[in-house]
């Protein structure tokens, strides 16, 4: 079992941790990983790309010129897809993009997501993260103690408003719950800062 030490606020280390083999031990599988951040980033996607066809375009009601005679091209409407002004063919509509894994695989990709921020030594574990009041400088001043000056996820087991109000306005920074962790957030930040109540949590739902 891979073993971590655990801090207190103040960056003083108060103990150690081991970490569960199944849930931060496990070799990191790329396609995994690739395919949920893949999924995580279409699902983030809008998808309200419009375009107007030739039935919504405004003018075109009347026939252009006679069927034939007139040694031109036949033409029923000055709104058709060949005429300046006319409709789009065949362009994007509003539409989703999001797609879904299968359970097993969404459980490897974060499974291995954990595993390689332990592996490259970018996890923190605290002994408890709670502020009696919100506090942005309270906040900075942990992640001071702690070493962090770059992008970090802060995981607790639970929602705690004094703790995401200190932490929202901090660049870089961005807290959620145990539930909420997630393979994008835990890649793109450089630090993973988790308290040891969401540690259980995690290796409970995942183990």
């Amino acid at each position: 079992m891979p073993k971590v030490s655990v801090y207190n606020v103040s960056g003083a280390q108060v103990g150690e941790i081991e970490l569960a083999d199944s849930v931060f031990g496990i070799e990191p599988n790329k396609y995994a990983l690739h395919d949920a951040v893949v999924m995580q980033q279409a699902s983030q996607r809008l998808g309200t790309h419009k375009v107007k066809g030739r039935s919504e375009v405004r003018g075109g009601g009347r026939k252009p010129w006679k069927q034939k005679g007139t040694g031109r091209a036949r033409q029923g409407s000055i709104r058709a897809p060949q005429w300046k002004g006319g409709g789009v063919v065949f362009g994007p509509t509003p539409r989703s993009y999001g797609f879904k894994l299968p359970k097993k695989v969404r459980r490897l990709a974060i499974k291995s997501a954990l595993s390689s921020k332990v592996a490259e030594n970018e996890i923190i574990v605290l002994d408890q993260l709670s502020f009696s009041q919100p506090k942005t400088k309270e906040f900075v001043a942990v992640l001071n103690n702690l070493k962090v000056g770059k992008k970090a996820l802060v995981v607790a087991a639970d929602f705690d408003d004094n703790v995401a109000l200190s932490a929202r306005n901090v660049p870089g920074v961005k807290f959620v719950t145990a539930e909420g962790i997630n393979v994008l957030d835990v890649l793109v930040h450089d630090k993973l800062i988790i308290t040891k109540a969401a540690v259980e949590k995690v290796e409970e739902v995942l183990a």
